[in-house]
């Protein structure tokens, strides 16, 4: 659930500058939100393993989020 919702906020976010700035703004390492602003249009793919150490599960609590464990 919280990977589609990380692929959401990354559709949103559209272009990668946008992405590249927003996840600057969220505390990211500038290598990690290069990697994943390089590839702006994989959504899906990028939502995975790199983002999910910027966009955390305190992230989706913050969004309100309910934990399903």
């Amino acid at each position: 659930m919280r990977h589609r919702v990380r692929a959401i906020q990354l559709k949103q976010w559209r272009r990668g500058t946008t992405i590249f700035r927003e996840l600057l703004a969220k505390g990211a390492n500038p290598l990690v939100a290069q990697r994943v602003a390089a590839k702006a249009g994989r959504w899906w793919r990028n939502s995975g393993k790199l983002l999910n150490s910027i966009l955390t599960i305190k992230w989706a609590d913050q969004l309100g989020m309910p934990r399903l464990v």
